[in-house]
Parts: C-alpha cells; sequence; structure tokens
C-alpha cells in the first residue's frame, strides 16, 4: 500500500525595503533561485516598498522579469517598516505559510527554508540570535548588542513574552495565525516585532523559537540612527502595554494625541489607532440615548 505524499504549504515571504536600491538584487535573485530548486509547493516572494526615494522598485521588477515569483508591492509615502509588514500581512490568503526577512540578507535562504521546515510545530516559527546553536558569521557591534538587551529587559517586563529574540527578522506564520490577529497590528516602527509576537500570545496561539544562522550586515539603518530608533521602539511597547491594560477606557482620549506629538517629533512612523470600546458599552450608551429620546 503506497502511501500519498503531501504537498508542500504554499509559501509567501515578504521583505520591507526602505531605499535598497544598492544590496537588494543579490538578496532576491538568491532566495528565489534556492526556493526554485528545493522548495516543491508554491513560492511567492512580494517586496514592499516603503516610500522609496531611490530606484528599488527598478531593480525589483528588473529581477522580477527572470524570476516570476518575485513581485512588489509600493507605497509611495513612507509608514515604516512595520506599516510595510501590516500591508504585506493582508496578503495573507496567498499562502499557507507566511513569512518575512530583511532586505539585507542577513537571514539567508537556507537559514530561512530550516524554519518553514519546522512549520507544522508550532503556529510562528521566529528565529533567535541569542539561543545555544545560533551562527553568528559577523557579530552586531557592542554598543547594538547591549540596546538589544536593555531592550529585552523592557519588552519582558512589561509584556512577559518570555522570547529571547524578538527583533530577529525572520518569521515565519500559518495563515490562519495571522488573518486572526492581524487587527490587532498597530506599530508600524520596528517595535513591530513585538507587537506581532503579544497578538499571537493573546489570541492563543503558539510560539516556537530556534537559534539561526545569522550575518549583521554593513550599513544598517537601525545602528545609523540607534539612539533615535531605541526611543521609538520603547515609545511603541510602554503604548502596547497601556492599550491592553485595564486602563486604557480612560487614557484612549488623550493618548492619541500625545503619541502622535511624540512620534512626529521622532520623526517615526504613525502607528495605527488603538481599539475601539467594547461593542456592548457602546450598544448600552446608544440605548441609553434612544430611552431618552
Amino acid at each position: 500500500m503506497t502511501q500519498s505524499n503531501k504537498p508542500a504549504p504554499s509559501l509567501l515571504l515578504l521583505v520591507p525595503a526602505y531605499n535598497e536600491e544598492e544590496r537588494i538584487e543579490p538578496v532576491l535573485i538568491e532566495f528565489a533561485e534556492f526556493f526554485q530548486t528545493h522548495y516543491t509547493g508554491k513560492f511567492q516572494l512580494v517586496v514592499v516598498l516603503n516610500g522609496c526615494r531611490d530606484n528599488t522598485i527598478g531593480v525589483v521588477r528588473r529581477v522580477g522579469e527572470k524570476y516570476p515569483s518575485v513581485t512588489a508591492r509600493e507605497f509611495k509615502d513612507p509608514i515604516g517598516k512595520g506599516g510595510a509588514l501590516i500591508e504585506g500581512l493582508k496578503l495573507a490568503p496567498l499562502g499557507d505559510l507566511i513569512g518575512y526577512v530583511d532586505a539585507d540578507g542577513a537571514t539567508g535562504p537556507a537559514a530561512f527554508f530550516k524554519l518553514v521546515q519546522m512549520s507544522s510545530k508550532a503556529d510562528c516559527i521566529i528565529g533567535s540570535r541569542w539561543l545555544p546553536g545560533a551562527v553568528l558569521h559577523q557579530s552586531q557591534t557592542r554598543m547594538r548588542r547591549f540596546a538589544s538587551r536593555c531592550f529585552h529587559a523592557v519588552v519582558q517586563s512589561l509584556l512577559w513574552l518570555n522570547v529571547k529574540d524578538t527583533q530577529c527578522p525572520a518569521k515565519v506564520m500559518s495563515r490562519a495565525a495571522v488573518e486572526k490577529i492581524h487587527a490587532s497590528l498597530l506599530t508600524a516602527d520596528l517595535a513591530f516585532d513585538v507587537n506581532l509576537l503579544y497578538s499571537l500570545k493573546r489570541a492563543g496561539y503558539t510560539i516556537l523559537e530556534v537559534p539561526i544562522e545569522w550575518t549583521d550586515k554593513m550599513g544598517s539603518k537601525v545602528t545609523q540612527s540607534l539612539v533615535r530608533s531605541s526611543l521609538v521602539m520603547f515609545l511603541s511597547v510602554v503604548r502596547l502595554r497601556l492599550i491592553y491594560s485595564p486602563f486604557y477606557p480612560w487614557l484612549r482620549g488623550p493618548l492619541g494625541p500625545i503619541g502622535a506629538w511624540l512620534y512626529k517629533k521622532l520623526r517615526a512612523p504613525k502607528p495605527r489607532p488603538g481599539p475601539e470600546p467594547p461593542k456592548k458599552d457602546a450598544e448600552k450608551k446608544d440605548a441609553g440615548e434612544q430611552e431618552k429620546g
């Protein structure tokens, strides 16, 4: 009796990009060729352009002419890396599995493929540079490592995620998980990953953190504006904690304009607004107004 082989799940890979004309082409070609050769399921790579002022779109289209699996979604105005991923995740119906990596190639296709191969073990598989077994070909600067550990301490103390490396941009999720939590993704800056993982945890989805192979790349935009990026990320984590606190109904009013002013001062992408009050409260209010009328 022969056993039929189950087809590999379709895979959608998102690559957020901001002014990556100089280095994205070899990364796209490497991923396209690797998955064309090693993956039996349908593979699509979508570059989500976030207010690019260079010719990143031209480079992506050139690669797409040779590799049809590579396409682009372009947003003319800057929406932040998190904003680009929020928009990209709207394409979740295109894949059984949805993942993302950075445009600099710090996570190579073979390392990402290992996450895909483990996708049946949890609803979300995330790479970690801080677990035993991780391979770091070029480690981050001492300052970035210090900032990373400080940020981890803030996230753990406020949100209790129990994840050692929330910021590693190598993650794979099931379509069901993405579609369930998409409305709760509010963070457009680099703290998007924290928002994503916290939303998955609150919704009851499983998260598995595994060691990854990683190469830190020169010219990182985070390194170039480390202090400002760190402040923005701290602000976003505090905002997330407040949104899911019992005080949010009273804080929602002032939190909006104060937060907008702070993000503008820090030249950070504007976050999406927090959730509306529960429907039950709104229905009670409407019923009371009708009775008065």
